[in-house]
């Protein structure tokens, strides 16, 4: 995938995702949306130090997911030290909730990390955030270690899984290439 990718979801309809950088207004405004979803579930915006340069390919990638041309959704990677990378910003607009965007963005998270060379992925989300808590299980991810500001916070939940180390062959340059 050089520039985009679509996949079809369960109701037929079409996901577009593509790269951006994460300081583009289009991201911003997803980002924003993610935070006023932190605020109205936990009472306050993510604390967790975020620098735009860190989602820059091939350290990084910040993909919008867009459904017949309408901003639906979002997710990123930031390479982690200790090694692997970590997952942020994944949301999906709820009017496309249900659709099976979010495991689309995650497996295209997935995929491009896996094809930047790493080999291990890590996240954190809340336990106010059940579907995601659920998502994140069905997609095999377990329990890990907490780290960063949260890394002592009750409500918090560290996931982490090793990821495929090949892919399928796919035409065209990786994202994070």
């Amino acid at each position: 995938m050089s520039t985009s990718a679509e996949r079809v979801l369960r109701d037929g309809s079409v996901a577009r995702l593509r790269p951006v950088p994460y300081d583009d207004p289009l991201a911003q405004a997803l980002v924003e949306a993610v935070q006023q979803e932190y605020v109205a579930r936990y009472g306050g915006r993510d604390a967790a130090p975020v620098d735009p340069a860190e989602f820059l390919p091939p350290a990084g990638l910040f993909l919008v997911a867009e459904v017949g041309g309408v901003p639906a959704g979002c997710g990123a990677w930031r390479v982690y030290p200790p090694g692997g990378v970590e997952i942020k910003r994944v949301y999906v607009a709820p009017a496309f909730r249900r659709l099976g965007l979010a495991q689309t963005v995650m497996a295209e998270l997935e995929s491009s990390a896996v094809r930047a060379g790493h080999r291990s992925v890590v996240l954190n989300t809340g336990d106010k955030q059940p579907e995601a808590v659920a998502l994140y299980g069905e997609l095999g991810y377990l329990p890990v270690e907490g780290y960063g500001v949260y890394a002592c916070s009750t409500d918090a939940v560290f996931l982490g899984k090793a990821l495929a180390a090949e892919l399928p062959a796919e035409e065209g340059e990786s994202w994070a290439s």
